[in-house]
């Protein structure tokens, strides 16, 4: 993941799931934020997350 390299904050949330050949397949949405801004991130992660 670029944010890694970077060193920026990110989180993934699942937010629901595809079948795909017979089977259900998680997804996830994926956010990052800028440099020390975990608050943005955990505050839309929590909201998405109900």
């Amino acid at each position: 993941m670029p944010a890694n390299l970077a060193g920026l904050p990110a989180i993934s949330v699942p937010c629901g799931s595809v079948k795909e050949g017979g089977a259900e397949l998680p997804i996830g949405f994926q956010m990052t934020a800028p440099h020390f801004r975990e608050d943005l991130l955990l505050k839309t992660g929590f909201a998405l997350g109900k």
